[in-house]
């Protein structure tokens, strides 16, 4: 006998929940917020998910508020003896703590990996985590998802000649030559140095760019210092053109002054977060990733590979 599924979705994830849900061919199951007068809440799930393959969504990006909907919802959901709970994560916060740089530092990546499955959950389905490494911090299954399947077709679409795949910094290597692997060209990598988080104290560029039309990728942009100084660097060293990918729109400080005042010509990202686009700020163009989860999830409620899921 086949489980009931049910799709719910964190206060904050709304409208990509509903995405997703659509997708899929589901509606979002109703959860009510009850909220105490010093900020405490509780999350009550408004009809029956026993027996139930339940679908809870939502991204942990900041407040905290965020994951602790996610985690609350979590245990609520195990308590009401679901059948199963899996996690759709499509932005995994924390992630960049995903080891000790300094003496006397926490692994937040690692915390929030047990206290995710402290809280009841299944498994774990997310999106271009900061490092591949934070799926083995956890003891449940991590379905990881790449946002190349969502942009490779955009890129291909644009017909760009002389294209060269670039990384704004060492870390994005391996993730610029699996897009430039799969698309047939060149990598070259931005190479930075910094003392303090969201500070870059230099940057040069290994390869060659002159006539190049580039497209630099990452997994998040946050205060867009790296993005737009690479671009600024490639674009000086002789590009033709520069166009940027960042699956994760973090997007904090004056990140979209910083953007808009650069060399990008494009800003490409998913709705993982949910962002505002500013009208007097036109290089933003954000790319759905609900279809892509909503195939993933039928595949594994029909119990089927999802290998094939995965572009790169």
């Amino acid at each position: 006998m086949s489980q009931n599924i049910i799709f719910f979705s964190t206060k904050s994830g709304l409208e990509l929940s509903k995405s997703i849900a659509f997708h899929y061919g589901k509606y979002l199951g109703k959860v009510k917020f009850l909220k105490f007068s010093d900020g405490e809440y509780i999350p009550r799930f408004e009809q029956s998910v026993r027996g139930s393959k339940v679908f809870l969504i939502g991204s942990t990006f900041s407040p905290v508020d965020n994951l602790m909907e996610l985690l609350l919802m979590c245990d609520a959901a195990k308590r009401a003896s679901a059948y199963s709970i899996t996690l759709v994560i499509p932005y995994f916060g924390w992630a960049r703590q995903d080891h000790k740089d300094k003496p006397r530092t926490p692994i937040a990546a690692k915390l929030i990996a047990n206290l995710i499955t402290a809280s009841g959950a299944s498994r774990v389905m997310t999106m271009d985590l900061h490092t591949d490494q934070i799926q083995g911090f956890f003891d449940i299954p991590v379905d990881h998802l790449y946002g190349s399947r969502i942009f490779i077709n955009y890129i291909k679409k644009l017909n760009i000649d002389q294209l060269t795949i670039a990384s704004p910094d060492m870390g994005g290597a391996k993730r610029a030559r699996s897009y430039a692997g799969y698309l047939g060209t060149d990598v070259v990598i931005c190479y930075k140095e910094r003392k303090n988080a969201n500070k870059i104290e230099f940057m040069n560029l290994i390869g060659n760019v002159d006539e190049k039309n580039i497209i630099l990728i990452d997994d998040m942009v946050d205060t867009a210092g790296t993005l737009t100084e690479a671009a600024n660097l490639i674009k000086k060293l002789g590009a033709k053109s520069v166009r940027a990918i960042a699956t994760h729109p973090v997007l904090s400080g004056n990140s979209y002054e910083k953007i808009y005042n650069s060399s990008i010509k494009e800003l490409l990202v998913t709705d993982s977060i949910p962002i505002k686009l500013k009208s007097d700020n036109n290089k933003i163009k954000v790319l759905s990733c609900a279809p892509l989860f909503a195939e993933v999830m039928k595949s594994m409620k029909n119990d089927e590979s999802i290998s094939s899921k995965f572009l790169i």
